[in-house]
């Protein structure tokens, strides 16, 4: 679709024991590849190191704040993204505590980028972590998609190989909010360009 794909963090929000994150993440990776507008990079929160204290100062006041040693790669992969999808499940009703201190270690990295979810929980398909994650990613200033996936009760959606049962609902999904990103990514990646007006 480019010639010079634009580069997508694909996020797993998720770090509990015995987490299905990882198969829906790499699912939704697969279709991004295919989709054939970015690069893909799958980040996994499990291997960063996210402390929930966080810096004196806001990442909003100081966009580099002294970071550990093992949170450096994750804001690296960030700050290169040109577009970030999180997968993330319900947790009591929101999103994990390790993804929004990941969210809250960073501003930058975040600011005037594009952002779309996959969502996946027993009943409500991660909808209610993703309506928490957009009220949230407003704040930084990025701009999330309309679009989304979601995999309600996801244990009887994919079957023991990790693939999906019956995808192609969740296909059309995907592709509806890749080309979103696509498009969002590429107007703004190009008004990062721009001076930013008081």
């Amino acid at each position: 679709m480019t010639s010079t794909p634009l580069r997508l963090a694909v996020i797993i929000g998720s770090v509990r024991e015995g987490r299905f994150g990882p198969v829906v993440a790499n699912w939704f990776a697969g279709q991004a590849r295919e989709h054939g507008a970015f690069e893909v990079d799958v980040i996994d929160l499990a291997e960063m190191e996210l402390p929930l204290a966080l810096p004196a100062v806001s990442p909003l006041m100081e966009p580099n704040p002294v970071r550990p040693d093992g949170m450096i790669d994750l804001t690296e992969r960030l700050g290169a993204a040109d577009a970030i999808v999180i997968v993330t499940p319900d947790i009591n009703r929101s999103y994990p505590a390790a993804l929004k201190a990941a969210i809250d270690w960073h501003f930058t990295q975040w600011n005037r980028k594009t952002v779309g979810f996959v969502g996946y929980s027993g009943k409500s398909g991660g909808l209610m972590a993703i309506e928490h994650l957009r009220t949230v990613l407003n704040e930084l200033n990025a701009h999330t998609v309309r679009e989304y996936v979601s995999f309600p009760r996801y244990f009887l959606l994919f079957g023991p190989d990790g693939q999906l049962v019956e995808p192609a609902e969740f296909e059309r999904a995907a592709a509806a909010m890749l080309d979103q990103l696509f498009w969002w990514a590429s107007a703004l990646t190009a008004a990062r360009e721009l001076p930013v007006s008081a």
